[in-house]
């Protein structure tokens, strides 16, 4: 798959094993800064978030977001002559990327030892869900798991309603910071700072150790839970979602004490409020929070959408509006800034989003997103094996077939 010139990443060859979300996160990253990334599937139905859903014109959602820009390879690992063209791709790879089930890459002998020996120049980057030596080490982790168990649900919904949150954040967060991992460890690389490849090992449970990092450093030296507030913040008063006279949502807040007496004198029109000492910094109008919501709430309901938000840009408060995902799909936000791009699919031509990082001379490549081993045969050629040894290959179940 062809990069443009000044990709950041053009030149590097990422391999992957991977599955669902963190580590498809990870290397799509990787994609959209120019790295070729070849996903090596399971022939049996691939990578399995192919079949969460089939609301994409019969594909998968999850699978669509994370996997564009990337060429499927079929292989059965499990068959000798699947793990020897694994390793034959290895030779010219620069990064292995895995997310499989506790275990899996000691039984496939692709652990990092095993990769430095036998691949030197390769960075082997391992995601799992709790990370080795501990009591939860050897369990299967999915998104809501971690979130449940790193404390994420009960800082999040209302404080007799936990609940997670909406996008699959332990995932996502591993993902970055895994390609976050893999940038810098090609930096060194390639500035000479070290030799060889080396290994990365992160789990998504302390990726949301480091995520929940305020709420896990306030309850260690407060002793306190914090109770979470649905559309508010524990931390900072006023912050929340107030219903308007036009029965929309709109949410207001202020980070500052400065912020604070210019949203009660110039917003609220209320200078008893500015001068209340219940409210003179942050800590005092957490404590007195219900009766900043309540004049709040009352100013709001008085007035439509459209005027709260005018009359707090005037007053530079920070404001916006409660949306819908349906909502967010037409914003006029991304249609004015051109951030929609067409991208193929199986299924025919999508919408997708760019990458939010904007760089100059540079558009990410957004490029297609594979069917179940549609590159086989081309990425096979490129390793020296013919057609006839594709053939015998695939009939022998080590390669999945050519029409999927």
């Amino acid at each position: 798959m062809a990069s443009q010139p000044q990709a950041p990443l053009s030149g590097i060859t990422v391999v992957t094993l991977e599955q669902a979300v963190s580590a498809p996160m990870c290397t799509r990253t990787l994609a959209d800064f120019g790295a070729r990334v070849i996903k090596v599937e399971n022939p049996k139905g691939g990578d399995f978030a192919r079949h969460y859903d089939d609301v994409v014109n019969g594909l998968a959602a999850h699978f669509v977001w994370c996997n564009r820009n990337k060429e499927s390879v079929a292989i059965d690992l499990k068959t000798t002559e699947g793990l020897d063209i694994l390793h034959r791709l290895l030779d010219n790879a620069d990064v292995l990327v895995s997310n499989l089930a506790p275990g899996s890459t000691g039984r496939l002998g692709i652990t990092p030892a095993e990769l430095e020996a036998r691949h030197p120049g390769v960075i082997a980057v391992e995601i799992d869900g709790y990370g080795p030596g501990g009591p939860l080490s050897h369990k299967r982790a999915y998104d809501l798991l971690i979130q449940a168990e790193s404390g994420t649900c009960a800082v999040t919904g209302q404080a007799d309603a936990p609940a997670k949150p909406g996008p699959p954040v332990a995932d996502v967060s591993a993902g970055l910071h895994a390609a976050l991992s893999i940038m810098a460890m090609l930096y060194s690389r390639d500035t000479g700072r070290r030799s060889g490849g080396g290994s990365v090992a992160l789990s998504l449970f302390d990726t949301m150790m480091d995520v929940m990092g305020y709420q896990l450093t306030y309850t260690q030296h407060s002793g306190v839970d914090q109770v979470p507030l649905g559309m508010g913040s524990p931390a900072v008063a006023p912050y929340g979602a107030y219903r308007t006279a036009d029965n929309q949502m709109v949410v207001l807040g202020t980070t500052n004490d400065r912020e604070w007496q210019r949203f009660a004198r110039e917003i609220l029109q209320r200078n008893d409020l500015a001068d209340d000492d219940r409210f003179r910094t942050n800590a005092d109008r957490v404590a007195n929070r219900a009766l900043l919501d309540e004049a709040i709430a009352d100013w709001c309901g008085q007035r439509k959408l459209v005027e709260v938000q005018e009359i707090a840009d005037a007053a530079g408060i920070g404001n916006s509006r409660y949306n819908l995902p349906s909502e967010v799909v037409a914003h006029p936000h991304l249609t004015a800034r051109n951030r929609w791009r067409e991208v193929d699919t199986p299924a025919g031509p999508i919408q997708a989003l760019l990458p939010p990082a904007v760089i100059a001379g540079y558009e990410q490549p957004m490029g297609a997103v594979p069917g179940l081993g549609q590159h086989t045969d081309s990425v096979l050629a490129e390793l020296g094996i013919d057609d006839e040894q594709i053939a015998v290959l695939r009939k022998r179940g080590v390669i999945g077939p050519a029409d999927q």
